[in-house]
Order: C-alpha cells, then sequence, then structure tokens
C-alpha cells in the first residue's frame, strides 16, 4: 500500500502534533543503508542520520532481524524480573566502555540519562554543585536543559539550582568556578565536542587536566557522550581517543540505531553507592531497546564502524578541505562528526542540499553545518557529498 500524499501527511501531522519543530517539506516513509526514501519514492543520501541517529544505517537487517525476534517473544516487562536480552545487552555495553567502568543503567534518551548523572554525582560526593559548560547541550528536561549552556534553552524558570557554567576549554574557567562554589561541587559535565555548538573541540591537554583536576578536588568527571559514543569519533569512546576514564558516561542517540534508549555506564566505586529504590524507569531496558542495542553493538564491533568512521571521516574532511568551495572557512571534528563553516549563513546550505537530495544538519553556530551520517557510510557517498556542497556553495556564496 502506497503512502499518502505528502499534503495529507502534513495537515495530518499539523492538526494533531504539538508544533516544536520547524520542518522540511517531505515526509519520509523509509530507510535502507545510508539513504531514505520521501513519500513521493524520491531517495535522499542521509548526513544527518535523524540527529545523529542511525548508527548502523537505515534498517540494517541484523538489528531489523533482532528487534523482529524480541517482538514475538516478549515485548515488554520491567525491570522488576530479570532478562536474558537487557543481560546480553549490558554486558556488550560494557564490553565497549573504558576500562574501570563496570556497570550500566537504562533509561530512554540523553536528557534522562544527562539527569541520572547528575543525581549519581550528588549522591556520591554529597555536594550540590554540577560545573557545566558554556555552549553545551544536555537535553531539554528541567535538570538537563538547567544544564545546558544555552540561555535560549532555559526559558522556563526556575531552573535546577547548583548548576555553574564555565567555557569549554578552558581550565582556569572551571577553577574559578569551583572556587566561587566554595569547593562544593560534585562534578563536572561536558560534552567532550560540542556537537550543537558547531563541532567545538578542546585541545587533548584539556581533558587531561579536566582529568587531574577532579581527582585532585575529589570532583566527579562526567562526559556526555549521547553523540560521540558508540563509535562515532573513530573508537568506541570519545574518552578512548584521548586516552582518560571518566567516571561516568552518559549516552544515547545511536546506542540502539533509532529505537529509543539511554544508558549512563557507571564506574564500580560510584556504582557500588547507588542502593535499591534510588533511581530507576519503567521502559529503561525494556527487551526490544535491549535486542536492538545488543544488535547495534555487535554491528559496531564485526563490521568495524569505528575503524570506518575514523578512515572516512578522516578523508571527507581531508576532501572537502582540497576543494574549492567558495565561501568555506574551516572543517573541524573527529570521525564522522564533523562541522563545515562557512563566511556566509550556514543555515541555507541545508535547504540547497535538501533540493540536490542530500540532508544535513545546522547547528546553534549559524556559520556551521554539521554532517553525522551512518557509520556505514562509503567513499563515493563522502564525494557526492562533497560535489554537492560546492555546488550550493557556489549557487549560494559567490
Amino acid at each position: 500500500m502506497s503512502a499518502p500524499e505528502f499534503v495529507t501527511i502534513k495537515a495530518m501531522e499539523d492538526a494533531y502534533q504539538l508544533k516544536t519543530y520547524a520542518k522540511h517539506e517531505l515526509a519520509l516513509e523509509q530507510g535502507e543503508g545510508n539513504y531514505v526514501f520521501d513519500s513521493t519514492g524520491r531517495r535522499y543520501l542521509d548526513f544527518y542520520g535523524g540527529h545523529c541517529v542511525t548508527t548502523t544505517g537505515h534498517c540494517h537487517p541484523r538489528v531489523v532481524a533482532a528487534i523482529r525476534n524480541q517482538a514475538e517473544k516478549l515485548i515488554f516487562y520491567s525491570n522488576v524480573v530479570y532478562s536474558s536480552i537487557r543481560a546480553e545487552a549490558a554486558r556488550a555495553i560494557i564490553m565497549l566502555a573504558p576500562e574501570g567502568m563496570t556497570q550500566v543503567f537504562f533509561c530512554n534518551s540523553g536528557t534522562e540519562a544527562n539527569e541520572t548523572a547528575i543525581k549519581a554525582a550528588r549522591k556520591y560526593t554529597g555536594r550540590t554543585t554540577i560545573i557545566a559548560m558554556n555552549d553545551g547541550f544536555h537535553g531539554r528536561t528541567y535538570g538537563s536543559m538547567s544544564a545546558t549552556g544555552f540561555a535560549k534553552y532555559r526559558i522556563f524558570p526556575p531552573n535546577l539550582p547548583g548548576i555553574r557554567f564555565a567555557d569549554f576549554g578552558k581550565l582556569a574557567s572551571v577553577q574559578e568556578q569551583y572556587l566561587e562554589a566554595g569547593g562544593d561541587v560534585g562534578a563536572v559535565m561536558l560534552e567532550p565536542i560540542q556537537s550543537m555548538a558547531g563541532v567545538r573541540i578542546a585541545e587533548p591537554a584539556y581533558y587531561r587536566q579536566l582529568r587531574e583536576f577532579c581527582d585532585a578536588n575529589g570532583v566527579l568527571l562526567v562526559f556526555d557522550e549521547v553523540q560521540t559514543g558508540f563509535a562515532r569519533t573513530g573508537a568506541n569512546f570519545f574518552a578512548q581517543t584521548i586516552g582518560i576514564t571518566p567516571d561516568l558516561i552518559t549516552l544515547a542517540k545511536g546506542i540502539a540505531s533509532g529505537v529509543p534508549m539511554g544508558a549512563v555506564i557507571f564506574s564500580q566505586a560510584i556504582a557500588e553507592k547507588i542502593g535499591n529504590g534510588e533511581h530507576g524507569s519503567t521502559f529503561g531496558g525494556g527487551p526490544l531497546a535491549c535486542a536492538a542495542a545488543k544488535a547495534t553493538a555487535e554491528v559496531i564491533a564485526e563490521e568495524h564502524l569505528a575503524d570506518n568512521a575514523r578512515e572516512l571521516g578522516g578523508y571527507l574532511m581531508d576532501t572537502l578541505r582540497k576543494a574549492s568551495i567558495p565561501g568555506l572557512v574551516e572543517v573541524r571534528g573527529i570521525g564522522l562528526l564533523i562541522g563545515v563553516e562557512f563566511e556566509g549563513d550556514g543555515k541555507y546550505m541545508v535547504p540547497a542540499l535538501l533540493q540536490r537530495g542530500i540532508l544535513i544538519g545546522s547547528s546553534e553556530d549559524p556559520h556551521t553545518i554539521r554532517l553525522i551520517p551512518p557509520l556505514t557510510i562509503g567513499r563515493a557517498e563522502c564525494d557526492q557529498l562533497v560535489a554537492a556542497l560546492g555546488d550550493a556553495a557556489t549557487e549560494l556564496f559567490s
């Protein structure tokens, strides 16, 4: 049965869904690998991945089979019982984690994961203050919104108390906030790459200095790897690319290839301090999501997607830098989390690329677009993206 016409889909969704997103004028109905198809059958190359979610590509056969098989056995039961698929998913995730991180808590989204981390840090340290970063993004529920470093998102006061903001990449700014809080700091929380800010990365020494500062002052280090985790940066986790281990890592986005799931990975010492009844999630660790997460972790390992992210990300960035693209200022990123900055307004690149059959993302930096494709992307598709960017930039900025 064919999909309804786009005008019908749009009218129905606009009538019944709360209008919280500005949307492209198309309805996507199908996906396969690195491509999606709209209600007319037109194919689009996906360099956005639905907000950095489709880690293993669209409808990877192994993930689809895992979901189908689990749905035929047990769709849901809560954490009040044990589950073989939950146990296997937890083990699969811990096997990818940095050494010394031994237990996982399952939830449903990145914002839940970040609120879990805030709670855990306050419980473990007995301190109330969290130092987050200006221009960081951690989610839209109250706790995570309060720790988000863009004022435009913190528009529902009063926000969660005890959140302070430091400048990303500057240890002195963290130290200043620590002193102003009188040492009552439970955690330093950051995206190791600030994706929404335009793919901003600090110098490697900064992360090591943060680890040393936290150790010296009894402060937990929390990495929000909602976007950088699960092989996106060419390693299982960004932390592994710089050789440090945070105390808590938060996850979501691509952890289950598009099935809603969030998670927090704990060091053993912190895990031992969280008792029964102190946290929970009805749907967190549900069988369907766990089946998808286990399959995702297996595909990442067996198809060497971390290697592909590292190699193709390097190839794509090098190719963009060498291309004669009007208005191009800078290409930055790690693996397949890439920001492309233009002299002009980058937001116009999004519809321009859509017209050319390619989906990309914008950012809070008006000059910077984001490229966050499935980790299965190939060289020919990277070349197609570069050619389309060059064509669109010639039209917009020449």
